[in-house]
């Protein structure tokens, strides 16, 4: 069975929290959750994508087309 979809890839930024971590997509910042893990976290906020690229599609709306890109920055401080 074919579909129209197509596959797109979202940059994930983590962030250590007092209760675990907060997950939030870099070109998608809408898109955010929690997870006491980092694993649980990652699959929380993929969990979190699906829904809102369905809540998009059930509106009608565009999807963002991800493909952020991220580098780290050294500094002497």
């Amino acid at each position: 069975m074919s579909d129209n979809r197509d596959m797109r890839t979202y940059t994930g930024s983590y962030t250590k929290i007092p209760s675990g971590y907060m997950g939030q997509l870099v070109d998608w910042p809408e898109v955010i959750t929690e997870g006491a893990t980092l694993e649980e976290c990652r699959e929380l906020l993929q969990d979190a994508l699906r829904e809102m690229i369905a809540a998009y599609h059930q509106q009608g709306k565009s999807i963002p087309p991800g493909s952020a890109l991220l580098e780290q920055i050294a500094v002497e401080a």
